[in-house]
Formats: C-alpha cells, sequence, structure tokens
C-alpha cells in the first residue's frame, strides 16, 4: 500500500510535499494508518486530536495513545479538550453534528494560527459508499451522490482511492497498533447498521462493490460538470445586479426553461427555501408577492425576482444628530457634515443647505406613510409615497429610503432629493455640506 500511497501523492496530492500539514487523528485504526503513512514519506506533519469527553474512560485513553504515538514518531501533537454535550444542547444539534463542528472549528483555528497549509482527514472509500447510501436513503440531488470530495479547501482526504481492507492489511503487515471506538460497533446510528448490515451483504453479492462504485462516482462527477455548465450559462443570463445583499433576477430567462423549478431549487437551495412551488409560482404572481425562508426573502417586483437578507428590523430605529458631530454611521453609510464657503460639487449623494434654517437636533429615520415634503425644483409639497412610486422603485429599494429630519420636516431624501425648504439661497450666511458615503 505504501507503493500505491505514494504514487496517489506524487499524481493527485504532489503539493502536499512541500506543504505543512495537519493530520486529524481520532486515534482509530484509519488516522493511524493515514499517519504512518505520511510518516514514511515524510512529509511535513503534526497531528490533532480532539478528546468529545463522550465516553468516560475511554476518550482519556485515546488521548493518551494519539499523545504517545506523537511521541514515538517524533511529531508535534495538538490535542484538544470539548464539553461536547453542552455544546450539543446550547445549538440544539445532535452530538454527532456538534462534534463535527467542534473538530472542524479547531481545526481551523489551528491552521490559521500556526500557518499550516491544509489538515488531511482519513476518510476512505467505503466512508464514501456509506455516505452515498446515507445521502440516497433520505433523498437527495445530483449532488449529494457524487461523493466526499477529495479536495474541499483546506481539507484534503488522500486516503478516498482505499478500501477498509486496504487499511487493515497495511495495519497488520506493518504491526500498527490502534484503538478501537466502541461507538462504532452500536447499530444507533445509520451509518454504522449500513457499516455492519448492509454494506457487507452488497460487498457478498459482488465483490468488485467498491470498484463499480468508483466508476459511478466519476461518471456521476462528469454529469455534475455538465449540469453546472448549464447552471451557470442560465445564471449568467439571469442575474441582474449582484450585491453584499441582494441578488435580482430576470423571470424572462426563466420561463424560456423546460424546468424553471429546478434551476430556481439549484440557484435558491442554499438560501434555507422549501417552499419550491410557491417560488415557481412567484414567477406568474402579482408584483409584490413574496416566499420567505428563515433567513431571507424572495420578492417579485414587476419582471424580475428579488433575493435579500432577512435583517433585524430597523422600522423604529432613529439616529440622533446633533449641531458638534461631523460623521454619523446610518444603515446607509455615514453621514459627513461640513460647513463650507461655497458650493461645489452637486450629486445624488452631496447636499448643501442653509443651516440657520436647521431645528437641532436633526434626525435620521426610516420613512412612513403620510410623509410629505416639498422636492427641490419643484413647487409645492408631495407625498413620499408618491415620489417613490414616480421614481419607479422596488419594494426592497423603497424599505431601504432614509430621511435627514429637521423637527418634523424632511430635509433630505437621503441619497435622492433634497427638500426646497432647506436650499441655499442669496441670503444664506452659512452653509452646511452633507455628504453621504
Amino acid at each position: 500500500m505504501i507503493e500505491q500511497f505514494q504514487n496517489h501523492i506524487n499524481t493527485r496530492f504532489s503539493f502536499l510535499k512541500n506543504s505543512r500539514l495537519l493530520i486529524a487523528i481520532s486515534g482509530g485504526i484509519d488516522s493511524v494508518v493515514l499517519t504512518h503513512l505520511c510518516h514514511q514519506l515524510k512529509l511535513n506533519i503534526a497531528l490533532a486530536h480532539c478528546n468529545f469527553n463522550l465516553r468516560g474512560d475511554e476518550s482519556d485513553t485515546d488521548e493518551d495513545f494519539v499523545f504517545q504515538l506523537a511521541e514515538d514518531l517524533d511529531l508535534e501533537v495538538f490535542i484538544e479538550s470539548f464539553d461536547t454535550n453542552a455544546y450539543a444542547k446550547e445549538h440544539k444539534l445532535s452530538i454527532q453534528m456538534a462534534a463535527r463542528d467542534l473538530r472542524y472549528h479547531w481545526f481551523q483555528e489551528l491552521k490559521d494560527q500556526l500557518k499550516f497549509d491544509y489538515i488531511l482527514t482519513a476518510h476512505h472509500a467505503d466512508d464514501n459508499l456509506e455516505t452515498f447510501l446515507i445521502n440516497l436513503s433520505r433523498g437527495t440531488g445530483l449532488n449529494g451522490l457524487t461523493g466526499i470530495p477529495e479536495i474541499n479547501g483546506a481539507i484534503v482526504r488522500p486516503l478516498l482511492l482505499f478500501s477498509v481492507q486496504d487499511i487493515e492489511t497495511y495495519a497488520k503487515e506493518h504491526r500498527v497498533t490502534w484503538r478501537d471506538d466502541s461507538s462504532n460497533a452500536s447499530r444507533k446510528y445509520l451509518r454504522n447498521k449500513l457499516r455492519h448490515d448492509v454494506i457487507p451483504v452488497l460487498k457478498e453479492i459482488n465483490p468488485q462493490l467498491l470498484q463499480n462504485f468508483q466508476t459511478t462516482l466519476n461518471n456521476l462527477n462528469d454529469t455534475a460538470d455538465i449540469v453546472d455548465d448549464s447552471l451557470n450559462a442560465v445564471l449568467k443570463r439571469a442575474i441582474v445586479t449582484i450585491d453584499v445583499n441582494t441578488l435580482k433576477f430576470k423571470i424572462s430567462e426563466f420561463k424560456t426553461l423546460k424546468n424553471p423549478k429546478a434551476y430556481l431549487h439549484e440557484f435558491l437551495k442554499d438560501f434555507g427555501f422549501t417552499e419550491w412551488n410557491d417560488i415557481v409560482n412567484l414567477l406568474d404572481a402579482q408584483s409584490g408577492k413574496q416566499v420567505f425562508s428563515s433567513t431571507h426573502r424572495l420578492l417579485k417586483d414587476r419582471d424580475y425576482l428579488i433575493l435579500t437578507d432577512i435583517t433585524s428590523s430597523e422600522e423604529s430605529q432613529v439616529i440622533t444628530i446633533t449641531e458638534n458631530d461631523t460623521n454619523i454611521q446610518i444603515p446607509s453609510g455615514i453621514l459627513h457634515f461640513n460647513q463650507v464657503d461655497a458650493m461645489s460639487t452637486t450629486k445624488s449623494g452631496i447636499l448643501y443647505v442653509d443651516k440657520a434654517l436647521l431645528d437641532y437636533p436633526l434626525f435620521v429615520r426610516k420613512w412612513q406613510e403620510g410623509d410629505f415634503f416639498y422636492p427641490l425644483g419643484m413647487n409645492g409639497k408631495k407625498k413620499l409615497s408618491k415620489y417613490l412610486k414616480d421614481e419607479k422603485l422596488s419594494l426592497i429599494e423603497k424599505e431601504n429610503i432614509w430621511l435627514l429630519t429637521s423637527g418634523d420636516d424632511i430635509v433630505w431624501v437621503i441619497g435622492k432629493r433634497a427638500d426646497n425648504r432647506f436650499k441655499v439661497t442669496e441670503q444664506t450666511k452659512h452653509i452646511l455640506k452633507i455628504e453621504l458615503q
């Protein structure tokens, strides 16, 4: 196996040979064999072990074993103890998911703080088959059937080519010792049921199961590449605008597709949506119709679908500005106040007002139904709702409109339109420049 592993590293993971590597080690046979293989190839490795404190003395003995292995191989070792039960309870997670979160968060911290290049885990071919069957049994799309990735960011899995039988044979031939986790024998978990009751029967039926499964994975990954190309082509045509909190799609692009639901699912599945029929119905819904997930909102606005984050309500937020303030943070940016001798640059983000007409303190607040102002350059007043409608703003753009007010009077629809009552005239003695950045 050592020759196969060396060839595998040379052909698939040659970048590991000049990298600083952190091996995630439990003390079980898989991670111990990975450690011995990397050590034999003289890779630059260190060990990281998590004690989840779930099996009493057995967990502590695993920790002692890893510490001794590191000493025997003259390797640096990092060991962290977790209160997994408390973490699971606090975050409302299963024990398995809690342990996973704790493990990978800590590995990432070690990598970042101590400048490791990659984290190696000991997932093998049988793990890959188990994951495939778990996803298949629970219902999944194509992505759930393409297997565990060999490389996922900084996580590298160099043993996916090898079976558990390969690993056990190597361990016995080289008299490698390891720790058996008693929980692996329990049928309480789906993975263990598959490992002990299902996969052995499948291997008995077809001794070439793992080899054929790898061929299937290769074919599925090829198909996934084709699907990704198609998705990216549609996405490129459909997206109108994109920023930190908003995605805007052209509805017409989805209506030309034979199966718009499939495309919408692929584009939006990571945003927590579950009601896919409701989302498809948005394509023909009236403007203003919305579908919500726990974290996001999808809005039909004329000829577009607009995806936004759901943030904490700012409706009642009011920001007070005193005469001495020069820089004020508001939700849409920073307001800069500066007294100047004359007006110069004029653009939507800059306002000049007659300071003597202002009644301090000033306020920044969201607009409300019933608000009105006297738009600069127009005669008379206008309801703000009518002004926003005339500007053809979407519902989301309207929700993000903030006002600068003096008492009850609107000074500025921030970033949009000034009020005529505060404009600079020939009689103005003190000009205040207000800039939104």
